[in-house]
Order: C-alpha cells, then structure tokens, then sequence
C-alpha cells in the first residue's frame, strides 16, 4: 500500500511514524471556511474529506490517501487555532476548569476504485482550573499558536489536563486506532 498523508501537520507525521506506518507527505490547499450553521461534526467531515480528494485527484494509481481535520469544542463553539496571544488567552480561559471535546474526522480514500471511508473520533478532555499567571505564562511559551483549542496535550499543557476519556492519539492530532482500522482493507 502507498498511503499518502494529506496534510502538513508535524503531529500527525509524528503519530503516523511511531505507529510503524509507511507514508509520503502531500499537504493539501485546501479552504478551511466554516459554513454558517455548519456542526463542529459536519465541519471536520467536509474538510477532512476535501483534503483527501485534493490529493486524491493527483495521487499515483494504486495510492491509498489519508486526510484529516480536528477541532476543538467547548460551549458549541469550535476553537481553532488561536489568531494571536489574546485569542490563546481568551480560548484557555474557557478551556479552565471544564471537559471540552477534541473531535477529528478522518477520510481514507482510494482513488481508482473510488472507495472512501470517512469516520469521526471523539475525546472529552478535562482541563484543571487554570490561573491567569498559569495562562499567561503558557501563551508566552509560544506553544498555544498553531494549536486547534490552543494547547498541545502532548507538550507543556499536559500538567493542566485532569482526565481524558477516548483517544489520547486524537487530541494530538490523529486517532492512530481509528486510522489502523480504516487502514486494514488495504493492507495496512
């Protein structure tokens, strides 16, 4: 199998390699507009699906594509990644204290037949009541800036996450299971 990753992301070529997966990198340019009214579900499936077919459509005949999208969401909002530090500040506030849930669609496509699975992994993720110096001190970090919900579960933020239920694999990124399972038929 030629698995094809669409996406640029470190985190998610990380997850892939640890895991033992073989794979090439194909980022994918893709609009990343939510619709107006679109569910945090429907929004990761639409773009996870679009970065897959992107790729799909200039992929190598026999070429298995993976594309995926995560998001964040507390309180009906999804939190993408932060616009600046206030931003990282104002999500991590909200984020204090309370579960949100990380949720990522994954597509797996395989272009000359066509065939497309398209799933959703979902985590609910417990973070303790935070500081405002504590806030304060992980946006100066730097860390919080190209993060969906701006924190890395798998970096300096791990001290503020009390409890998790799902995926750890899918709050960093991508649910290495899910994607193993979807993987199967094709011989991954």
């Amino acid at each position: 199998m030629r698995l094809i990753l669409a996406s640029a992301s470190d985190r998610r070529k990380e997850l892939l390699r640890s895991a033992g997966f073989g794979f090439e990198v194909r980022a994918s340019d893709v609009d990343e507009t939510r619709h107006a009214g679109e569910s945090a579900e429907d929004y990761t499936r639409r773009i996870a699906r679009a970065k897959a077919r992107a790729v799909g459509a200039s992929a190598p005949p026999g070429s298995v594509i993976l594309g995926a999208d995560t998001v964040v969401v507390t309180d009906g909002e999804i939190l993408g990644k932060p616009a600046g530090p206030d931003d990282a500040a104002r999500m991590l506030r909200q984020l204090s204290g309370y579960t949100h849930r990380v949720i990522t669609a994954v597509c797996v496509l395989h272009p000359p037949q066509g065939a497309e699975d398209l799933k959703l992994a979902v985590t609910w993720v417990t973070f303790a009541p935070l500081s405002e110096q504590e806030i304060h001190d992980y946006v100066q970090s730097g860390e919080p800036m190209d993060k969906a919900g701006a924190y890395a579960i798998q970096g300096l933020a791990s001290k503020f996450v009390t409890q998790i239920q799902g995926s750890y694999s899918n709050v960093v990124g991508l649910p290495i299971h899910l994607v193993y399972e979807m993987l199967k038929p094709f011989g991954g």
